[in-house]
């Protein structure tokens, strides 16, 4: 029981993450008069990744699952706001981008790993895609909104 509880804590703390960024990028996005994408995001932030809550997502979502592979194509392929749910990363809607690289600040945030690395490095050969096309241009204006500004070498 604790094992499962340990995991819901990790959704839970997750979601709290995602929530946030997504209400800090939308207030940014809102003072900038990007009223609608603002509003919308922060309200995809409230329910995000709900979907872990039930169903298959929820029996099998734990470490040792043998499934787990396929849960996590099952989550991918029916929330919007990952490549693999529109086929192509391309075809995606600002706003599900917007909360993409919210997810992904959550995720790199909880795992101490670099966000803007993991877009540049691996996401771009995951997703096929460049930070300098359209797609990567949408993420990386979201990311400098989000993040703290890198350092830079003197």
């Amino acid at each position: 029981m604790e094992n499962i509880e340990s995991k819901i804590e990790d959704v839970l703390n997750h979601i709290k993450n995602v929530q946030n960024n997504c209400y800090k990028l939308g207030i940014k996005l809102i003072r900038m008069g990007n009223f609608e994408l603002g509003r919308n995001l922060i309200k995809n932030g409230q329910i995000h990744d709900n979907s872990k809550f039930t169903g298959i997502e929820f029996e099998h979502l734990f470490p040792g699952s043998i499934i787990l592979t396929d849960v996590i194509k099952h989550h991918a392929s029916t929330n919007p706001h990952h490549p693999e749910y529109w086929g192509d990363i391309h075809k995606m809607p600002e706003l599900y981008i917007a909360e993409m690289v919210c997810d992904c600040c959550g995720r790199g945030a909880e795992m101490g790993t670099d966000t803007r690395n993991w877009f540049s490095n691996e996401a771009t050969k995951k997703y096929n895609f460049s930070m300098e096309d359209e797609v990567g241009r949408k993420i990386t204006y979201f990311l400098d909104l989000l993040l703290v500004p890198v350092f830079k070498k003197n």
